[in-house]
């Protein structure tokens, strides 16, 4: 199946706070996943990543294959 979103050691950080530390994240096309967690758990911060909104400090993140 097709890799349609990867993740790999995603980190993010704004100055001296970790927002995210080593985020890894495998969705293949056709399954389905939620994106759940407590306020302030990196959730938007991930998805503004993805979308490259925000730029990772470290790590990798693809679409369907191709760098976000």
């Amino acid at each position: 199946m097709l890799q349609v979103i990867g993740i790999s050691g995603l980190v993010k950080k704004f100055g001296k706070f970790t927002a995210l530390d080593g985020v890894n994240l495998n969705v293949k096309q056709g399954k389905v996943h939620a994106f759940l967690g407590p306020n302030g758990a990196g959730k938007s911060t991930t998805i503004r990543c993805l979308l490259g909104i925000l730029k990772a400090t470290s790590g990798n993140v693809a679409l369907f294959g191709q760098d976000a």
